[in-house]
């Protein structure tokens, strides 16, 4: 295997996350067990496999390595991918792949698709994804993945099987969707943007960035150029049900030292333990 970038990886539960981001270099994240990535600042080699990324803006630390990665699945004779991004962002997405096309003298062949919040993108019969609106300086959007299952509606709970069986034969839908928040993630946002889906405070596992710790920066120009400051996560540690919150995209002004010192003096209990800094 070619280790061509830096990979982070942390296991939780039935997840493996993966990746690595710092704000202004490279952003890319993976999940393998939903089979998809966010973000496409860079691309490690290894994330060849995966075929679905969602893009939350268009700025080149979340999506420089969309040619790459689109040129390399053809190199390598995999299937075109699929790649959701804001739908403001497909045409001239599209305008640089072929560009790119011309440049390279090797075809750019990929799904683009467009995506507004509010959207609902259907991964398989178990997984879909829905995306709301961020705060950035350009429009972005975040990604919530959630698993669906079929249960017995409430009505129906205190009948036998033999009953429940009828039931269904007669034509009758005995079963409801139900949907469980996975995965939130969060590109570049102010922490309206955060705000803006109180479901992404209900997913098991939040993957948000934190650009900034430092007390002495000021959150007004933070907020303004749509990042978030440690002080935000603070001022909603109450809001977190959240079983984990990865907090990445930290800015180069710091340090690993740094940030591990500031963060752990303000946040000493590390949200319950369920802050984990992206390092």
């Amino acid at each position: 295997m070619i280790h061509n970038l830096p990979v982070k990886t942390l296991q939780f539960k039935t997840f493996t996350i993966e990746g690595w981001s710092r704000a202004a270099v490279q952003t890319y994240w993976r999940i393998p067990e939903l089979k998809l990535g966010f973000d496409l600042g860079a691309h490690p080699w290894e994330f060849m496999g995966t075929e679905s990324w969602f893009i939350t803006h268009s700025h080149l630390d979340h999506i420089a390595a969309l040619p790459v990665y689109v040129a390399r699945r053809r190199m390598m004779k995999m299937t075109p991918p699929r790649i959701y991004l804001p739908e403001h962002a497909v045409e001239n997405v599209d305008k640089l792949l072929k560009i790119f096309t011309r440049l390279d003298r090797g075809r750019m062949p990929c799904e683009l698709i467009g995506v507004k919040p509010g959207d609902e993108i259907e991964l398989s019969r178990e997984h879909v994804v829905t995306a709301w609106e961020t705060k950035h300086t350009v429009p972005s959007v975040g990604y919530l993945v959630w698993e669906r299952r079929r249960k017995l509606k409430q009505e129906y709970t205190g009948l036998s099987g033999e009953q429940i069986r009828d039931l269904r034969r007669s034509g009758t839908d005995v079963t409801e969707e139900r949907r469980l928040p996975l995965v939130a993630y969060i590109g570049d946002s102010a922490p309206a943007g955060l705000d803006n889906y109180p479901a992404a405070y209900e997913a098991q596992i939040l993957i948000t960035e934190l650009t900034f710790v430092a007390p002495g920066h000021r959150k007004e120009k933070i907020h303004k150029f749509g990042h978030m400051h440690l002080d935000d996560i603070l001022a909603r540690r109450d809001r977190f049900r959240n079983e984990l919150i990865v907090a990445g995209h930290l800015s180069t002004r710091y340090g690993v030292k740094q940030v591990r010192t500031i963060v752990e003096r303000a946040v000493p209990d590390m949200l319950g333990g369920r802050l984990h800094l992206w390092l």
